[in-house]
């Protein structure tokens, strides 16, 4: 950030400030870009919203943690007054992911998921479906189960968190299933921990949020590969089921506490590391629900990247990713804070609107609301920030959204660096370790002023990059919007 010193501020120092346009005063804020609208619920709903979904016709419905599902008329409204909210089912069990199919509202309970339809067309569901409930509960507080949207093979992926998050004494509870258009269960990933959502990227991988504890140092975004561990060996007992063997093979080795994650994803082939760590605090601290920009512009400069949530911080954050020897690894960066609640389910429409519902019970949350809706959309300013980091072998290559000022961006002192990975170990958490820090030794702009390529003294493979940008500016004079960006290094490619 630009700052004057008191002493300075004499009129040749005012005029050069206003000539350069990034003074305190007028540096943009996120508000300028993506306008939050929030939505006037009902003081007798608390809408702690699980999942969201759009219906033919336009309206959205709206699943919550509370067991209720809850029609909104008119969401795509400027005003907060103008939806109106109407129950359409209500007694299930903490539903935390809904979808609509032929007629019909699939809803991840608990327990089950289930199928229900309104046949009488009075608005409320009169038709309820069990279409699987092979898993098992105890009734502890934190075996929750998100469900994701359809995949392109019309199942439902379903990630199951461990009895009180720890272990796994329940059928299935830390582990990922698909749920066929049949109703049958496919076991699919062992090693989920506390899992926060679920969603597919523009290519129609499915990812989830894993948070903070055993064997997880820091909340984490996963790729959820058939076949694949992901890290929490609680639940690995359940490879002693005959149609788990049968559709994941022999039970992988456990990982050994104290080490780091590709040293273990090394020794165990079964093993997938977090895609992207989010830094515990930083980034905050209860990584939520998972949108992908899919609309084709209608949300800006940001199409086919995914967005996080973060129920404790009550931010969505945003995700570049890539494929480096056959896996995802990539960048997280803020994007928008400020939501009504901790931020939990989340849909991206057609349209280019974001709608982040949010709950603050269990932990609590900055935004202050027991629950909440509100809708993000771009107002067409395309803010100033870095787009793309990719990994190179001797540093990272930058796109931004705008030209930038060559001057500023390429020097290298505009830059800073340091990296920091976490223990992969049995304990909770883990404070950041092994840091280090990468000397800038050069920075090249591109001639159309968009890409900005960094050289690097020293990579380190299995570590975050955080990197701080601080003194570019764009053509324009401004700072970037946000000027720090987090890539989680997992694999140092080969080649440019």
């Amino acid at each position: 950030m630009f700052r004057i010193p008191v002493y300075a501020l004499c009129s040749v120092a005012i005029a050069c400030v206003a000539s350069i346009g990034f003074a305190d005063e007028s540096k943009p804020v996120e508000n300028d870009f993506y306008k939050m609208i929030r939505f006037d619920i009902p003081q007798e709903i608390v809408l702690e919203a699980g999942g969201i979904e759009l219906l033919p016709g336009g309206k959205l419905a709206v699943c919550t943690r509370r067991g209720e599902i809850w029609m909104v008329d008119r969401p795509f409204g400027n005003s907060p007054t103008d939806p109106t909210f109407n129950r359409f089912a209500h007694g299930l069990h903490e539903v935390l992911g809904i979808a609509w199919r032929d007629g019909w509202l699939y809803a991840t309970q608990r327990g089950e998921v289930t199928r229900m339809k309104d046949s009488d067309g009075d608005g409320k569901a009169d038709i309820f479906e069990t279409v699987n409930d092979d898993w098992q509960i105890t009734g502890d507080y934190h075996e929750y189960a998100f469900g994701s949207k359809f995949d392109h093979e019309g199942n439902i992926w379903v990630v199951l968190c461990l009895t009180g998050s720890f272990s796994s004494d329940c059928k299935y509870r830390g582990w990922c299933l698909r749920i066929t258009p049949d109703g049958k269960s496919i076991p699919t990933c062992s090693g989920v921990r506390s899992p926060g959502g679920i969603g597919a990227n523009a290519s129609g991988d499915m990812f989830y949020t894993d948070n903070q504890g055993p064997w997880n140092g820091t909340c984490g975004l996963k790729h959820l590969i058939p076949g694949k561990f992901v890290g929490h060996p609680g639940g690995n007992k359940w490879y002693e089921l005959p149609e788990v063997k049968a559709a994941m093979g022999v039970r992988p080795q456990d990982p050994e506490s104290g080490r780091r994650f590709m040293a273990e994803a090394a020794r165990i082939p079964e093993y997938e590391p977090a895609s992207i760590l989010f830094p515990y605090g930083k980034m905050g601290k209860s990584a939520s629900g998972i949108v992908c920009d899919t609309t084709g512009g209608t949300f800006g400069p940001f199409q086919t990247q995914m967005f996080v949530g973060d129920q404790s911080d009550s931010t969505v954050m945003r995700c570049f990713m890539e494929v480096i020897d056959g896996h995802y690894q990539g960048a997280c960066f803020r994007f928008r804070e400020g939501f009504g609640s901790g931020s939990l389910g989340m849909l991206m429409t057609d349209d280019g609107s974001m709608f982040v519902g949010g709950t603050n019970r269990g932990w609590g949350s900055r935004g202050s609301k027991a629950g909440s809706l509100d809708r993000v959309v771009w107002t067409g300013k395309v803010p100033f920030e870095i787009q793309e980091m990719r990994a190179k072998p001797d540093g990272f290559e930058l796109l931004m959204t705008e030209p930038v000022d060559p001057v500023t961006a390429a020097n290298a002192s505009s830059y800073t660096m340091e990296t920091y990975t976490y223990i992969y170990q049995s304990q909770y958490g883990s404070p950041e370790v092994d840091q280090t820090h990468p000397k800038i030794m050069s920075a090249s702009v591109s001639d159309d002023r968009r890409h900005v390529r960094l050289i690097i003294d020293s990579l380190k493979a299995g570590n975050i990059h955080e990197l701080t940008a601080s003194g570019v500016r764009s053509a324009q004079g401004q700072p970037l919007l946000h000027n720090e960006a987090w890539y989680t290094l997992n694999r140092i490619p080969e080649s440019p």
